[in-house]
Parts: C-alpha cells; sequence; structure tokens
C-alpha cells in the first residue's frame, strides 16, 4: 500500500510529500507520516501579543477577539489528530527538536488560565515497570542547547541509517530531559546523543505509532533530506515498535536459555579482561618503542621529544628550553642542540645555534664571576661536554638515510 506523508511547515520538496502549515485544512490523522517544524507555531503569539509585567505573553479570552479560544482549538484540534495517527492508525510522526519557545497564558476571567507553547499539540504517553515511569510530554523538558557533537547509538533503527548518511549537517538547538531522570532506553530507542550524554534523538512508541524527535539540518538541500526521510519512514514501516524487555522476563526461561546466557556472560567477561590487556600492552608498546621516532619524526615537537627520551634513558636529568637539551649528570652538564636530516648530512644552522647558545652561557658565566670572587676560572657547566669544531665531528647515521650532528 502507497504511503501517504505529510510536512508541516517543514520544506521538504518531493513529490509524495504533500506540504501544509500547522493551521491548514489538512488532517494529520488522514496521513501515515507527518513530518512537522514546531519551530513557526509559536510566531502566531509573538507577533501579536506583547509582554506583560511579570515577563509571559498573556492574553484574556473574553477580550481578544478570539484569538486565544482560536489556538486553545487548534492545538486541541490537532493533538487529537496526532493521538489518533499514532494510536489508531499506527502511524508515525517526525518531529523537529527545538526548544518550547516562548509559550502564551490564555486566562479565561480571574482563574490561572491555560499555557500553550509548540509542543501543546503532542498527545501524552504514559509507560510503566516496577521501577521506572516515563510520562510524555508534561515531565520532559526541552532545555535549549546548541551543538554539532552529534554521538549516534547502536541500533538498527531506519532513522539511524538517515542521521548516518546526513553525518556533519545536524545542528541541534535543543536536548530531551526528563524531570524525573527516568531512563529512556527503558521506554524508548535513543538515537543519538551530545558528548556529555544529552537526548538529541530519541524514538517513543505510542501503541502501534511512533513519534520520532530528530535535531534539525543545516548545510544541506531540502531535496536531499527529503530523499533520505522518505526512504527511513518507508523502511521504518516494515520494521516492529520498540518495546523493552520486562524485567520479570527471565522468571520464564526457555530450554537451553540458561547455558547460552552464561556462555555469554563468560564470553563478555573474557572480552573484558583481553580488552584491559591490550590497552595495558599497548602503553607498554608505545613507551618501549617511542626512541625509534628520532629515526623518522622531525620538528621540535615530536623529534626533540623523542631525543630528550633517549637521553633520559641514558640517565640524564633532561630539560628542554625552546630547541636546546640542558642535560645534568653526576658527571657533568652539557648543552644539545638535536637536528636530523633525510640527506647525507644535517644543516650547519644547529650547529651555529649550539655555538651562539655556548656563547650566550659563557657570558653569563663570566658576569657571575665578575661579581663573586672564585678560585679558577670557567664553567663547571660546560667542562667535559665535548665541544668541539663542527670539522672535527662527521655527521654520525641515525637511520635509512638520516643522519644527527652530536653536541
Amino acid at each position: 500500500m502507497e504511503t501517504r506523508f505529510l510536512s508541516v511547515d517543514w520544506a521538504l520538496p518531493h513529490p509524495e510529500i504533500h506540504r501544509e502549515t500547522f493551521f491548514g485544512r489538512s488532517s494529520f490523522c488522514a496521513y501515515d507520516a507527518v513530518l512537522i517544524d514546531p519551530e513557526p507555531v509559536s510566531r502566531h503569539w509573538v507577533q501579536d501579543v506583547g509582554v506583560s509585567p511579570d515577563g509571559t505573553r498573556r492574553v484574556d479570552g473574553n477580550r481578544d477577539h478570539g484569538l486565544g479560544r482560536t489556538l486553545l482549538a487548534w492545538m486541541s484540534k490537532r493533538r487529537l489528530e496526532t493521538e489518533d495517527l499514532l494510536k489508531l492508525g499506527g502511524g508515525i510522526v517526525v518531529c523537529r527538536l527545538r526548544p518550547r519557545g516562548e509559550p502564551l497564558v490564555v486566562a479565561m476571567g480571574d482563574g490561572p488560565g491555560e499555557q500553550i507553547d509548540r509542543y501543546s499539540w503532542l498527545p501524552s504517553l504514559s509507560l510503566a515497570d516496577r521501577h521506572h515511569q516515563l510520562v510524555f510530554p508534561s515531565n520532559g523538558r526541552f532545555v535549549p542547547r546548541r551543538g554539532r557533537d552529534v554521538v549516534l547509538q547502536d541500533g538498527d533503527s531506519p532513522f539511524l541509517e538517515y542521521m548516518e548518511r546526513l553525518t556533519g549537517h545536524f545542528v541541534y538547538e535543543a536536548v530531551y530531559q526528563d524531570l524525573l531522570s527516568t531512563p529512556l532506553e527503558r521506554f524508548a530507542r535513543v538515537l543519538a546523543r551530545n558528548k556529555v550524554g544529552d537526548v538529541i534523538a530519541v524514538e517513543l512508541p505510542f501503541e502501534e505509532g511512533r513519534l520520532v524527535l530528530i535535531p534539525p539540518t543545516e548545510g544541506i538541500s531540502p531535496t536531499q533530506e527529503a530523499a533520505v526521510l522518505q526512504e527511513a519512514i518507508e523502511a521504518m514501516c516494515d520494521r516492529p515498535v520498540f518495546a523493552a524487555e520486562p524485567d520479570w522476563l527471565p522468571s520464564y526461561p526457555l530450554p537451553g536459555e540458561d547455558a547460552l546466557r552464561d556462555e555469554l556472560e563468560r564470553l563478555q567477561s573474557r572480552h573484558r579482561a583481553l580488552e584491559e590487556k591490550l590497552v595495558e600492552l599497548r602503553a607498554q608498546w608505545e613507551t618501549r618503542t617511542r626512541y625509534k621516532r628520532m629515526l623518522y619524526a622531525k620538528g621540535r615537537f615530536s623529534f626533540l621529544p623523542s631525543v630528550a627520551d633517549g637521553f633520559r634513558a641514558l640517565g640524564f636529568d633532561v630539560q628542554v628550553e625552546e630547541e636546546t637539551l640542558l642535560l645534568r649528570a653526576e658527571e657533568g652538564d652539557a648543552m644539545v642542540v638535536a637536528a636530523a636530516s633525510d640527506g647525507p648530512k644535517v644543516d650547519i644552522t644547529a650547529y651555529r645555534r649550539l655555538l651562539q647558545q655556548v656563547d650566550q652561557q659563557l657570558a653569563r658565566d663570566r658576569s657571575a664571576a665578575s661579581r663573586e670572587p672564585v678560585l679558577g676560572g670557567g664553567s663547571s657547566r660546560l667542562h667535559g661536554s665535548g665541544l668541539l669544531p663542527a670539522q672535527q665531528h662527521p655527521p654520525v647515521p641515525a637511520g635509512p638515510g638520516r643522519a644527527c650532528r652530536p653536541s
């Protein structure tokens, strides 16, 4: 049977998707799948109703020329249509996840009035097990948060495939949170979270129907998104509705089930132990082989640290100052400028830099000696460092096609 699609305030140009506005004529329950962007819904009161002294937008249903009563009637109408589509028709509603926006309070006389927002058209859902209860949307919070850190969860939902195909184009504006901290995985299929664990895409079961909340997209053509959404909904029509296993189900084992569960737990335990061992061995391997970076690495952030590690392995206390290594040991101190080249010899620039560092150190030592009388002369820091003219130090091979000039 052909699937009938309706997009509501969501630009999805596709030959099989009809387009309508939230306050249009078409009924939601006349279609098999409704795709809605609730962002424009609140414009109808934000543009026409001012802010009260208490910071809320408020109208008197008896004095607003019918605006408040009309909006309440439309919310009730769309809520009943959506409920019939989900619960009676087994349909699918795809809704972009937005913040609730500015609400409107419709007062009738002296009473507190009724508050409506972008999500007042959603039907209520109540699911419970022995330990938790999910009440949607009254216990749901659509917290404003914006980001691109979309982390897809494991599963086989067609909307996971939809999000994978559009990876990099999702920019969430809100996250879903439950006021009672209900674990959504007990009652729904979480499709995506951000890096701190907030839910940004979820599939909620309404008996035989499904409500899917997904983040909006940026940087992709509406035509392409419409095609991918149409394919995801077509695939979802052939999938069973998500149903969490009840906590009493293990009390009714089938023949051979206990043995399979025990074997699975044993293999999972071995898998965790192997993963921990792999992490340990990988760290040991990286520590043991880090000296090899001298054979191929370049630059002060890779080659120089590997040279420093090599001197530490020989027993020196190494201090890195810009591009110079200061070595300290009981036998004496030394100053090293390391260089490497893929050719037969290193450039003379490194040796000049070393001589400049030596001259600066000698000048500092002479200045200190002139201020404090001492016996003898020279600098003990440089004695025994083996500094010789460049021509007396031929390049020492450091690997295939590379050479290092010692200090």
